[in-house]
């Protein structure tokens, strides 16, 4: 269910940005208002739909607009034109106290640079919405150290900001955001100021944390390779305009343009991707036929073996050899029966790969209570990682698409 609707949101800078907006619906280009007017298009015409409890990140390079966007969604910044509803509030209608007290009972914000107070604790500042919102101190001390406990941070509650890394502030401002329980969580850059390694542990924190949470986060990024790893959706930006939005192995197999492809010609595809990205349906599944009756069923279908399962659960797999090798000589197929190689489904292809190679046969796709959800083949895994434009759209076409965010 969405919590977010953007809705047509254009923002234009400059002393008079409503006749700017009247020649851009006219059709005058970005670089010709700038030209012109002296006026800056930072969105045009940008809808988005955010639903709750999903990681949504918005990615593009330095000018694209999207801090400009995400400034929008608490009001940071006001539309020129366009709506921003936001759990069931038009935001661009609300009054300066209506505001207010919106942002402190809906929504907290992890900003690039920390942000924290120098002259409180780290528990002083992760308590510091609580006292916004005028809860008794004791409370909010006690929720403090919860969070404090939650990022890590436990025997640092008296230190100040300067006494700690820039990866413990960081995890000092995730910890304030979270501990005011808002259900929207704004985060615009807020891991790039990181080193890589730390940066690394923080988005593992957040993976972690959002497992159990379940917020909906607006996630702002330049990096492609940490909007793959936490979005459960993504939307590019180039000049203040959307050029794609997808689930990551969508942006990732299917780019919409040059722009978009240019991003992902470098991502390492068996590190991102899992096997249900690419796993197919099995060739032929058996269950209570006897042997003669399977090897029927293999000549109709042109197939060389098939996967027993009872119900859905995956018992091994059988051969043609196999079942010939029985047949007349046994009621059903148990004394054909060989063990197959199974993997998860939210394995990554690099996981895969080694088993994949080592396996005369497609391994077998199953979930945690040993079902059968498909087979992955060393076919479709080199498709997949040396991909053609035909293969791309092939793949996409699949429903089940997944980015694991572990990878």
């Amino acid at each position: 269910m969405a919590i977010i609707e953007i809705r047509g949101v254009t923002k234009i800078f400059g002393s008079h940005p409503e006749a700017a907006l009247a020649q851009l619906r006219e059709g005058a280009g970005r670089e010709a208002l700038l030209a012109d007017t002296n006026h800056t298009v930072a969105l045009q015409d940008v809808s988005l739909t955010i639903d709750n409890g999903q990681i949504f990140v918005v990615m593009g390079l330095s000018g694209s607009g999207k801090s400009t966007l995400i400034r929008h969604l608490n009001r940071l910044i006001d539309p020129t034109a366009g709506s921003i509803i936001v759990d069931g509030v038009d935001v661009t209608k609300l009054s300066i106290a209506e505001l207010i007290a919106f942002r402190r009972d809906h929504l907290a914000m992890v900003f690039q640079h920390f942000a924290l107070l120098p002259h409180k604790t780290v528990i002083d500042n992760i308590a510091y919405g609580l006292a916004l919102q005028g809860t008794h101190r004791g409370e909010r001390r006690k929720k403090a150290q919860e969070w404090v406990d939650a990022v890590g941070l436990a025997g640092f509650e008296r230190q100040y900001p300067a006494q700690l890394s820039g990866g413990m502030q960081q995890r000092v401002g995730l910890a304030r955001a979270l501990c005011v329980d808002a259900n929207i969580l704004l985060m615009d850059e807020a891991f790039s100021a990181l080193d890589p390694l730390i940066r690394s542990q923080m988005q593992d924190l957040l993976i972690e944390l959002q497992m159990r949470l379940r917020k909906t986060i607006v996630f702002i990024t330049h990096d492609l390779d940490e909007a793959l790893r936490l979005g459960d959706q993504i939307a590019i930006l180039r000049d203040g305009e959307v050029v794609q939005i997808g689930a990551p192995a969508e942006i990732l197999l299917k780019p919409a343009d040059d722009y978009v492809r240019a991003f992902v010609k470098d991502v390492n595809r068996s590190r991102v991707l899992t096997v249900e990205t690419v796993m197919q349906q099995p060739p032929l599944r058996l269950s209570n036929e006897t042997p003669e009756r399977a090897l029927d069923e293999m000549q109709r279908t042109g197939v060389g073996l098939g996967y027993v399962v009872t119900g859905s659960i995956l018992r091994g797999l059988v051969t043609k050899e196999g079942l010939r090798s029985i047949s007349g000589k046994a009621p059903d197929l148990s004394r054909a029966i060989e063990d197959a190689v199974t993997i998860a489904p939210d394995a990554t292809l690099a996981d895969a790969l080694p088993r994949v190679l080592r396996s005369v046969h497609p391994i077998a796709v199953v979930d945690g209570d040993d079902a059968l959800r498909g087979v992955l083949s060393a076919n479709a895994l080199a498709e997949v990682l040396n991909p053609s434009d035909a293969t791309e759209d092939a793949a996409i076409a699949k429903p089940r698409l997944k980015v694991s965010a572990r990878a």
